[in-house]
């Protein structure tokens, strides 16, 4: 059976997101068909950093409002919520509601804006290659799971949407854990596969309004995508958002780890539902280039060989002293311990302990840090 998706066409912030979401909706069922009376509802925002609405990062209040007046027509108990990189405190989930705007929508609407930093370890057997997840408890504690995303190219995993956005259950710090196991991207697209398949939210929701293009998922530009796009189905529905882009599911390794299990990868696979395709017109949308090993798998060298070429092929971060201010969340946050601060309170990384997990581009708050691409790599990676 295809999985449906909904695709509305929605031009900007200012226009009625509401409407269009009530809209959709009404495709897969309407709200009320997720969402019952007295359920306590977690709307799973991505809420990467500290940067206000208009720069992109962040998921937008207009939709994350929107989304909060449906649920509470349906009689369901909004509450917004995710695990920002950096230190998961009470103190940081403030700083950030108030700076990406939710707080003014939780102050409009009577949402509740969780500040729950307890984390619960649980056994997920079914997992591929977590077989126990930690997990925030608001996650735990919710009757029903949300998910509103933000499309953005990603300078990691090519794409970050419907599927990565899940990552952001795992508390904190923790994330760099994750990352430090997991430094393969096949591997890592395994690991959020199988958070996704745990959380399995009951409805997908992705703010495509004003999208990111280029070294997202926060050091990219904002792009006008005017989509609105909704699923029961993350996979599905990133599907449908890489192809409005014009980028191939091959060139997603959350959709190729998906594809392994039998999941939703394919276009064919989807029923598409909503405005009529033609409104879109995306041409020439940056990708990121993929950070590809594969290479390397099938040449028959020894393994210090292997990573002495990766290391001059494969993207690399460069920090830029001239914009760095020397706040250390590069430093605090790089989950192998590769970087070191030099006399003038600079970053400087080690590229034989660097991982390529990207965390101080993702979380640098002053786009501090680039990725260098060699020429020699980007020929080899495609």
């Amino acid at each position: 059976m295809q999985a449906k998706v909904v695709m509305k066409f929605c031009p900007d912030y200012s226009a009625d997101v509401e409407m269009r979401l009530r809209e959709g909706l009404a495709e897969l069922g309407g709200i009320s068909f997720f969402v019952k009376p007295g359920q306590r509802v977690l709307l799973k925002v991505n809420l990467l950093m500290k940067k206000r609405p208009e720069e992109a990062i962040t998921t937008h209040p207009s939709v994350v409002e929107a989304v909060v007046r449906l649920v509470q027509e349906a009689g369901g108990i909004p509450i917004i919520g995710d695990s920002p990189g950096g230190p998961y405190t009470v103190a940081a989930l403030r700083t950030i509601y108030i700076k990406s705007g939710l707080r003014e929508v939780a102050e409009r609407t009577g949402a509740i804006l969780n500040e729950d930093v307890g984390q619960t370890t649980l056994q997920y057997p079914e997992g591929k290659l977590a077989k126990s997840l930690t997990v925030t408890n608001c996650v735990l504690n919710a009757d029903v799971v949300i998910p509103i995303s933000k499309l953005k190219t990603h300078g990691m995993m090519t794409f970050t949407g419907a599927v990565k956005i899940l990552f952001g259950v795992i508390p904190g710090l923790l994330k760099a854990e994750y990352h430090l196991k997991m430094f393969r991207i096949p591997d890592f697209a395994d690991l959020l596969v199988d958070i996704a398949t745990w959380v399995n939210p009951a409805l997908s929701i992705m703010d495509g309004i004003v999208g990111m293009e280029g070294d997202g998922p926060s050091a990219g530009k904002p792009r006008n995508v005017n989509a609105l796009i909704m699923s029961t189905n993350p996979f599905a529905l990133d599907v449908v958002a890489t192809d409005l882009i014009g980028l191939k599911p091959e060139k997603v390794p959350t959709l190729m780890a998906a594809r392994a299990r039998g999941l939703t990868s394919r276009l064919s696979e989807v029923d598409l539902k909503g405005d009529v395709r033609s409104l879109w017109r995306i041409q020439s949308f940056e990708i990121p280039k993929a950070v590809s090993t594969n290479f390397l798998d099938m040449v028959p060298l020894p393994r210090s060989v292997k990573k002495f070429i990766l290391n001059r092929v494969r993207p690399r971060p460069v920090f830029e002293h001239e914009t760095c201010v020397g706040c250390r969340d590069c430093l605090n946050n790089c989950p192998p311990k590769a970087l070191t601060m030099n006399e003038n309170q600079r970053p400087i990384v080690d590229l034989e302990a660097c991982i390529r997990c990207f965390c101080c581009h993702e979380l640098c708050p002053h786009k501090a840090v680039t990725l260098f691409k060699p020429w020699v790599g980007r020929k080899l990676i495609k």
